[in-house]
């Protein structure tokens, strides 16, 4: 079959039904461009304006989206946004040393493991990490300053040993076939497919795998925590070494008051912290007060309607989320954001970006595994911190993000455009490769850079990835695009191994991160500082 004939049986099929499709994931207020309605259209008579003139080819649906919108496609010379380096640098040399040391030790566990008997228990998958760290930590600078930057790798060749072919859904079972031997069928490929590690829970094995559950600290483990909190307990905190120390994870016991003073929320001044504390919880409630009763409004219905149709799909898996008064939370959270931002307002995704920071500063409160935690048993008080600093952290997010959010989602544009040009850079097999078959970026990066990766990874990898962009200068905006790019070529193996759009597009939105963890993470973190440090002080590089 053609590939014109596998996309529009793809998407007639599964856009409502497939997680993650175009419909899925675009905002409420910006619906994606409809080819069947569009056919209606032309079969009503109203055609679409002529195509210029030149070689002739069927539009396809992200043409017809990016010529709607050419202009916030335009990545001129002057448009350094994503290309500029941040004023505040981590240490450049550090940085690229831990990233190098954590793919050289990543690679020698895959070597270790292929030579080692197979009966023989696995090494711990946060040890490369923490060897990383400690380079990190405690390395200097070369007397000369000079930095001997090594060959870039940017393919990930043997981090998972995927037997077969990737089964992506129940939908690739024969016609006129039983459901039970298609979820039979499914369930041996996947478990195939998947590599050799203990079950983990979705969101107790976290960044510093110090969780209930999990085993006791290493002496590196509990080094790396007195870091922080001799770091913390000054009368005024140095927020550059708090950047340089969290980068490579941060342990669950300082992770709520870390990420407040990353976030801008909290000052680095200890004696203040607590006024301002105060003060801003009070202002949060002021605003449910004033604004929370609204949102019954006609004017404001439409938008509390889709805040409360979205709050149950956030992490349906995790019960923690399933909770009345969980939803509740988060229902005042968003509405009151939405109503705060009128140039934006509420686009669904944005009910995923509350999720790690409500969990993190749950874990302010409790000790226990949080997926299963009843928070009914807390005080009143320590749920109305929780929801109050969600709500704030979420907000500085956002504000440096929010061009990702306003009409047609200009941020998301550039971004994704952005991704193209340097995948095609770095890797021309894969660029290639979803050309011929038609895949266009905006297909699948869209959720990407929507959702922040946030429906490609398990919680416990997004906390642990966002220890490191809240250590990055803008680590959720620029640092971000380099993570998406190391991201998708770390997949180059199972990408080429499709023949067909169909294949290619359930895939990308059905990567197999389910059992990933902090090593995963780590060498994701480290292919990506390793991009952005030969690609963004090179505007030449990275352009056509």
């Amino acid at each position: 079959m053609s590939n014109d004939g596998n996309k529009k049986q793809f998407w007639k099929r599964n856009a409502a039904k497939v997680p993650g499709s175009i419909q899925h994931v675009y905002g409420a207020q910006h619906p994606p461009f409809d080819p069947l309605l569009h056919a209606n259209l032309i079969k009503a008579g109203q055609r679409p304006s002529p195509a210029t003139p030149g070689k002739p080819k069927k539009a396809t649906t992200f043409q017809e989206f990016e010529s709607i919108t050419s202009d916030a496609w335009d990545v001129g010379d002057d448009d350094d946004e994503l290309l500029a380096m941040a004023v505040q640098n981590l240490n450049i040399e550090v940085v690229m040393e831990t990233a190098n040391k954590v793919i050289e030790n990543h690679s020698k566990l895959q070597e270790r493991q292929k030579l080692d008997d197979p009966t023989e228990s696995p090494r711990r998958d946060d040890d490369a990490q923490e060897e990383a760290a400690d380079d990190y930590e405690e390395d200097e600078e070369d007397e000369d300053g000079d930095l001997t930057s090594p060959e870039v790798s940017f393919s990930f060749q043997g981090s998972i040993d995927i037997d077969g072919r990737l089964v992506k859904s129940h939908s690739e079972a024969p016609i006129g076939s039983p459901k039970e031997a298609a979820g039979e069928h499914a369930a041996l490929y996947r478990q195939r497919s998947l590599p050799h590690r203990p079950v983990i829970p979705l969101v107790a094995r976290m960044a510093d795998q110090n969780t209930s559950g999990t085993p006791a600290m290493t002496e590196r483990e509990a080094s790396r925590l007195d870091k922080f909190k001799q770091l913390l307990a000054g009368p005024n905190t140095d927020l550059e070494e708090l950047r340089k120390l969290s980068w490579s994870g941060i342990p669950r016991q300082v992770r709520p008051i870390t990420w407040k003073l990353l976030s801008g929320y909290l000052p680095a001044n200890a004696e203040r912290r607590e006024n301002v504390l105060q003060r801003k919880r009070q202002e949060y409630f002021g605003f449910i007060q004033q604004y929370y009763d609204s949102r019954n409004d006609e004017h404001h219905q439409d938008t509390y309607r889709q805040i409360h149709i979205d709050i149950p799909r956030t992490n349906p898996l995790i019960p923690l989320f399933q909770q009345a008064s969980v939803q509740e939370i988060f229902e005042r959270i968003l509405f009151i954001w939405a109503i705060r931002h009128p140039a934006s307002g509420y686009v669904q995704g944005i009910n995923d970006l509350v999720t790690p920071f409500f969990v993190v500063y749950v874990f302010e409160y409790i000790e226990e595994e949080v997926e299963n935690f009843d928070v009914s048993s807390l005080q009143e008080e320590a749920l109305r911190n929780i929801e109050a600093d969600s709500f704030w952290c979420m907000s500085k997010l956002l504000d440096g993000i929010q061009d990702n959010y306003t009409f047609a989602q200009p941020g998301i544009q550039r971004k994704v455009k952005a991704l193209e040009e340097l995948v095609s850079r770095i890797d021309e097999s894969v660029h290639h490769h979803m050309q011929h078959y038609e895949v266009e970026y905006l297909q699948f990066a869209f959720r990407w850079m929507n959702n922040l990766l946030m429906r490609e990874l398990p919680l416990r990898c997004t906390i642990r990835l966002w220890d490191t962009y809240q250590a990055e200068p803008e680590g959720f905006s620029h640092f971000h695009l380099y993570v998406c790019a190391a991201f998708l070529v770390r997949w180059r193996k199972e990408i080429l191994e499709e023949r067909d759009f169909q294949g290619l597009m359930i895939l990308l939105q059905n990567l197999p991160t389910m059992h990933w963890g902090n090593e995963e993470v780590s060498v994701l973190l480290a292919e990506a500082y390793r991009l952005k440090f030969a690609f963004a002080d090179a505007p030449n590089h990275y352009k056509r």
